[in-house]
């Protein structure tokens, strides 16, 4: 069993980046949710074991032109990293799934993807990392990508967070923890990384 490391210690910059995002977010948001919602998205493993990918919603009514457009994966993103950042200093919780009750990883994990983007996901890093989705290489990752670890050695997922750039990426760490950023580069991030997978399409309708 390895030894949960000390937390990541930003950058002076990166604190002041990120504390100007917390405080943006919610006016953010409260704009994004009174013009538009995201379509809704699906993304799960299959009871029966069999491996499921995104399935977007059909929109019916108004003409295409008139009721959606398109938004990019680098806007997804964006989406993704402000409500992920949102949540650092939420405490740790197993079985917690919100700000209220706290998170835990898979719980972070699945907040952030579904108040962001309506994508929903598995309960378990497990069933997550059994969806069909393009599995990326170290050196290729992009912001909100899930990158999964084995904390108690061997190949076994147990723990998981959200890529967020730079080597980082956010998660909800341990018991009397709290959701934070720390480095893939630390000896013991480094050691228990197994793989990632990316699960924002290269586009997406939104409806208006």
């Amino acid at each position: 069993m390895m030894t949960l490391p000390e937390p990541y210690e930003l950058p002076q910059e990166d604190k002041i980046m990120h504390r100007s995002l917390r405080l943006s977010i919610v006016s953010s948001l409260l704009l994004t949710a009174a013009c538009a919602t995201h379509q809704s998205s699906s993304l799960s493993a299959g009871q029966d074991g069999h491996r499921q990918s995104l399935q977007t919603m059909p929109v019916t009514g108004a003409p295409a032109d008139e009721m959606n457009r398109l938004v990019s994966r680098s806007q997804m993103a964006d989406d993704v990293l402000l409500r992920a950042m949102a949540q650092i200093g939420t405490p740790y919780r197993w079985g917690g799934s919100s700000p209220q009750t706290g998170f835990d990883c898979s719980g972070l994990i699945g907040y952030v993807f579904h108040h962001s983007m309506n994508i929903k996901l598995p309960r378990s890093t497990t069933q997550m990392m059994q969806i069909k989705a393009p599995v990326i290489e170290r050196n290729r990752l992009r912001t909100g990508d899930i990158v999964f670890f084995a904390t108690s050695g061997g190949r076994r997922v147990s723990h998981a967070g959200i890529y967020v750039g730079d080597n980082r990426f956010v998660h909800a760490p341990s018991t009397g923890g709290k959701v934070r950023i720390d480095s893939l580069t630390s000896p013991y991030w480094s050691k228990a990384y197994l793989q990632a997978k990316r699960y924002l399409p290269d586009q997406q309708l939104l409806s208006l």
